[in-house]
């Protein structure tokens, strides 16, 4: 993979990430297994019209308030979230 993704990778670093990559294929392998039982939607006639006019349904902001409410935490009109990215400053 390291020679693929063009990327230096030391031989200890080369043996942690093979644990990494046994986990990745082992969700991958689930998400396999979880499409194999849903409906195939490719499988639509060739005369079916599959398209529908764009119709807007609700008033912009409709249910803003309501979903701010539900939310943990708000700042204003945002949703505060956990931080998960970090900059190279950090």
């Amino acid at each position: 993979m390291a020679k693929l993704s063009r990327i230096r990778v030391s031989p200890s670093e080369a043996e942690a990430l093979t644990g990494e990559f046994d986990e990745i294929l082992g969700y991958v392998a689930q998400i396999n297994d979880a499409v194999d039982i849903l409906p195939d939607t490719r499988k639509v006639p060739a005369h079916a019209n599959v398209l529908r006019s764009d119709m807007v349904t609700t008033m912009t902001g409709e249910y803003t308030e309501a979903l701010l409410d539900a939310a943990p935490e708000r700042h204003k009109n945002y949703v505060l979230v956990k931080k998960i990215l970090s900059t190279i400053d950090e």
